[in-house]
């Protein structure tokens, strides 16, 4: 039994070394085969089909989810489903990749020669370069690492995060291949705070907010009854349809602390000059950007033409989920 943190957190540090030297020594199993893997997928007529067991399979699964978000149509078959009707989902143009550390479980044993009788291309990421699984493959990437990070060498953890990095390093090779775009990411992320920086433009989130001005030579009075109704926190100041300020509740604040008469004080003599703008198309998240960078809770959002279309407020992107 342990008695000390100390000891606790110096076994967390040896098992987050243990799977960083694993990973590190990658590098130097990268291969040939692994490259023709990715041109075989990237020119092949088919979708990949990735298998495995046990730990492997769970490693498999988030793989299949990257290739399938990156451009490469994938699907995952359970190897011990795959022996009892599951085989049905390879077709003739599909190209499979089989995970297994040691590459000699029995449901891998059985598989592999059935795969072969289908003619489908079999690429192996395999622990074990003289076992069954990467003797039958035309590919493989080997994944082999030293010593699990599990004390007696056996709980899958070294193993099982060298197969996802080399399953992430094939993903990337493909998207680079292919010329992956973030407009092409944001097309299979639509859902969620990521497809949302990826697709949501500062006009989407305007056009629901109520459009705050006022002129230059308008009275305090108007000011905060026009900030006040349209609930923004601000109001632009619009002088013969051109953007000359902006006067916000920090400007209203300050004009009391200044002792300003609120009878005789105009817009122009408290607003502030040449705002903080985005463009109607331009990404919210670069609205985002610029309030952090200023430490601002809204910005004006101009038309294509750079005339005043209306406000974005700090309020509307964590209501999208972006903050």
């Amino acid at each position: 039994m342990l008695e000390n943190q100390k000891q606790i957190t110096d076994i967390i540090r040896h098992a987050i070394a243990c799977e960083r030297d694993a990973v590190g020594n990658l590098l130097g199993l990268v291969t040939d085969d692994m490259a023709v893997a990715v041109e075989k997928i990237l020119h092949g007529k088919g979708r990949v089909i990735v298998t495995g067991i046990g730990k492997s399979a769970n490693i498999g699964t988030k793989i299949v989810s990257t290739f399938n978000s990156t451009g490469t149509p994938a699907i995952f078959m359970h190897a011990a489903d795959a022996i009892h009707g599951d085989l049905g989902i390879i077709q003739p143009h599909d190209i499979v990749i089989c995970l297994s550390k040691s590459g000699q479980t029995p449901e891998i044993k059985v598989l592999i020669p059935l795969i072969r009788n289908f003619g489908n291309l079999l690429i192996a990421m395999v622990g074990n370069k003289d076992s069954f699984l990467a003797r039958e493959a035309d590919l493989v990437i080997d994944c082999t690492v030293e010593h699990e990070a599990c004390p007696n060498n056996l709980a899958p953890t070294a193993s099982t995060t060298a197969q996802l990095v080399m399953g992430d390093a094939l993903a990337i090779a493909l998207l680079e291949c292919r010329g992956f775009s973030p407009k092409d990411f944001a097309k299979y992320h639509p859902g969620g705070s990521l497809g949302k920086q990826l697709y949501l433009r500062t006009k989407d989130l305007s056009c629901q907010n109520e459009k705050p001005q006022v002129g230059p030579l308008d009275p305090v009075k108007k000011v905060i009854i026009e900030i006040s109704s349209k609930r923004l926190g601000a109001a632009a100041v619009i002088d013969q349809d051109r953007l000359v300020g902006i006067i916000t509740d920090g400007d209203l604040r300050r004009m009391l602390l200044n002792d300003l008469s609120i009878d005789t004080t105009l817009a122009k003599d408290i607003m502030t000059p040449d705002p903080k703008c985005v463009q109607e198309d331009d990404m919210a998240v670069k609205a985002l950007e610029l309030m952090r960078q200023n430490n601002i809770t809204q910005a004006i959002v101009l038309d294509n033409q750079g005339r005043y279309a209306g406000f974005v407020h700090l309020h509307d992107l964590l209501k999208e989920g972006i903050l």
